[in-house]
């Protein structure tokens, strides 16, 4: 006779639903405290991060257990939701600050993705690009839909412990309370008691409110321009027969001078830059710039050049694109220039082109380009200043130009990268094609930051030596070159803490032209000294028009455009 312990085949199911309970009770408050401490920042993502206190946890429990039970699921519902936005808004603020130094904001950055998609599809291709936007969207459903699963499952766990869960979180918040007090931290930076989730909704309502608002401000500056109404003949008379060229560099920032991780190698390039140009007789003012935008969206510092208006933002550029603003456009057109914008990165509609008042637009597929694009990169900027100048700057009768030119060989992704050919040589552009094939593509380059920055460096290095070749092969008294950077690289590339200062360079072969500008305190090197002075971006157009007009009577020195520092441009 069988005389085993009798079996109960219902006690190891339940204790397996019991354990399967908890361990899925567990997940979901680790899920809920994870979105809750979240940093908007990569680095502060530390283990200290996960280890504080969030109050919101605190007061969502205690809410929860004081609901009635017909609400509670409901409640959890709108929590689970706000809570995962919270932790997409960390993610995206994390985003905003590795590529532009600056948290994401809600109510502008919309207007990017478009960009952002191009520079994807650029570097990845299409297939990449979608890919990469459906795995961007599949974890944003992720996202919401665990942070709704992780407190509907708390919810059920409150409803049935509902007072000790009351007292837990109110002894919660009281401890809360006595670390807040006592600013007691586990690390610099990281205190123990945290309400970082509240203060990112708080603060992006704030940031929203505050965009949407500024709109109207930036309307009322724009109508105030005491240039539009100068008569022709007393505008940039100081310039008159000269061919001025305003040449934007992708992402030539102060750090390619001063950051040494790059600035041996670029100070180098400046520095034989400054014997070579001299040689050719050519002089050259430099300084700094204090630009509107770090890492990308260069179309904010061109408008901000253009303009002699401050344009932080998209809004404030597609603003200034809809009013009738006088911009240095215009007032090279009026004086009777040619007006000219070579803009090789453009392979789109670019409707703002009409509105600035260009007499003729370059856009990539206008320029002529038979080569291979360097990934994202359409054509090399040798090929655009050489195209530039066979087209523009013919010899014989004709009238001075004006061309704002975007040269583009230094936007990332950097890699591959072309060399100097002879300007004789550089033809339809066919001679760059074996250079396209080098070196490894960016998904490779791009999995190691010191690759990427030595890739970021070269660049600039090509981008320099081609403009200082240009204009000792090209220069004269008739050609007057306005050199500066559109922003600083991203993060990623200069590390934390840059500023958003560019460099700016003017080079005249004609003294009387650089005698104008005598009281700006430029230094007279393509290398300008830590203390050269430092003006916003937006202060560049009324310094011209000042300077090279026919009233012009020089400033004392102490007249110049003090430094701003980055945090107070907007």
């Amino acid at each position: 006779m069988d005389r085993s312990p009798a079996r109960h085949p219902g006690r190891d199911g339940r204790s397996e639903r019991s354990l399967s309970s908890t361990v899925a009770g567990v997940a979901a408050i680790t899920l809920i405290l994870i979105a809750l401490l979240l940093p908007d920042a990569v680095e502060r993502i530390t283990p200290y991060a996960f280890l504080r206190v969030p109050l919101e946890a605190a007061l969502l429990v205690l809410l929860l257990a004081l609901a009635a039970d017909r609400i509670r699921l409901l409640l959890a519902a709108i929590a689970g939701l706000t809570i995962g936005a919270t932790a997409i808004l960390s993610i995206a603020d994390m985003g905003a600050r590795t590529a532009f130094a600056r948290p994401f904001d809600p109510v502008l950055d919309w207007h990017i993705l478009p960009s952002a998609l191009n520079l994807l599809t650029g570097t990845l291709g299409p297939a990449g690009a979608y890919a990469a936007v459906a795995l961007a969207v599949l974890a944003v459903a992720a996202i919401l839909g665990l942070a709704l699963w992780a407190t509907l499952r708390l919810a059920r766990i409150v409803g049935r412990h509902r007072r000790p869960a009351a007292l837990g979180a109110l002894a919660t918040a009281a401890a809360w309370s006595l670390l807040s007090f006592a600013d007691v931290r586990l690390a610099p930076g990281q205190p123990l008691a945290s309400a970082d989730a509240s203060r990112l909704v708080v603060d992006r309502i704030a940031r929203a409110r505050v965009s949407l608002a500024d709109l109207d401000t930036f309307r009322e500056v724009a109508a105030i321009d005491a240039f539009d109404d100068v008569p022709a003949d007393r505008l940039l008379a100081g310039l008159a027969g000269k061919d001025v060229l305003l040449v934007f560099v992708e992402s030539y920032g102060r750090d390619a001078l001063e950051n040494p991780l790059f600035a041996s190698e670029v100070t180098t390039v400046l520095r034989d830059g400054d014997a070579r140009l001299a040689a050719a007789g050519i002089d050259v003012r430099s300084a700094f710039l204090d630009s509107p935008t770090v890492g990308g969206q260069s179309w904010l510092a061109h408008g901000t050049v253009l303009s002699g208006l401050w344009i932080g933002n998209q809004q404030r550029y597609d603003s200034l694109i809809a009013s009738d603003r006088f911009t240095l456009v215009d007032a090279f057109d009026k004086a009777g220039w040619r007006t000219v914008a070579v803009m090789p990165a453009i392979t789109m509609p670019w409707p703002e082109g009409t509105t600035f008042g260009y007499e003729t637009i370059y856009a990539a597929a206008d320029l002529g380009y038979r080569g291979r694009p360097f990934d994202w990169v359409t054509m090399p900027d040798q090929y655009t200043l050489a195209t530039l100048h066979a087209r523009e700057r013919k010899p014989g009768p004709r009238r001075p130009l004006m061309a704002e030119i975007a040269l583009i060989s230094s936007h990332a992704p950097w890699t591959p990268l072309p060399d100097m050919v002879p300007w004789t040589a550089v033809g339809d552009g066919t001679v760059f094609d074996p250079m396209t094939l080098r070196g490894d593509p960016p998904d490779v380059v791009w999995r190691d930051t010191a690759r990427v920055r030595t890739q970021y460096r070269l660049s600039i290095e090509y981008a320099l030596t081609n403009l200082i070749s240009y204009a000792e092969t090209f220069g004269g008294e008739d050609l007057v070159m306005i050199i500066l950077g559109d922003h600083q690289p991203a993060p990623l590339v200069t590390g934390e803490g840059a500023t958003r200062d560019v460099p700016v360079h003017i080079l005249a072969s004609d003294p009387a032209v650089l005698n104008r500008i005598a009281d700006w305190g430029f230094a007279p090197t393509l290398l300008p000294p830590p203390d050269a002075p430092v003006w916003r971006m937006d202060a560049l157009r009324d310094r011209l028009l000042t300077a090279f007009g026919a009233d012009y009577v020089a400033a004392s020195p102490s007249t110049n455009h003090p430094a701003v520092p980055a945090e107070a441009a907007d």
